[in-house]
């Protein structure tokens, strides 16, 4: 079985390496800032909230019980939850790059 050969990394000089992290260092806070802002905002929290309420309010509409209706919603709740799914995505990033 031949085995493909993996390609060299690159090589960087410290100024690469200096202005790689500067940039990252300007950047990444403010990004982080951004997505915490989208996912904890009020606006974001007062819209989360009227999507669960409609969609609950949906189910119970179309006929389901109290107890049905809660148990989806929670399901939904959950689909929803994005700190969770950021969590769970990097979280099986780095159960992938340990099996490598």
């Amino acid at each position: 079985m031949v085995v493909p050969k993996r390609p060299r990394m690159a090589r960087w000089d410290a100024d690469e390496v200096k202005t790689v992290i500067e940039v990252a260092t300007e950047k990444i806070p403010a990004l982080l800032d951004s997505l915490t802002d989208l996912l904890y905002s009020k606006s974001s929290a007062e819209t989360y909230g009227q999507a669960v309420a409609n969609f609950y309010e949906t189910l119970r509409d179309g006929g389901m019980t109290d107890e049905q209706a809660y148990k989806l919603a929670e399901q939904y709740i959950s689909s929803l939850n994005m700190g969770k799914l950021f969590e769970s995505g990097l979280r099986g990033r780095r159960s992938h790059n340990e099996k490598e």
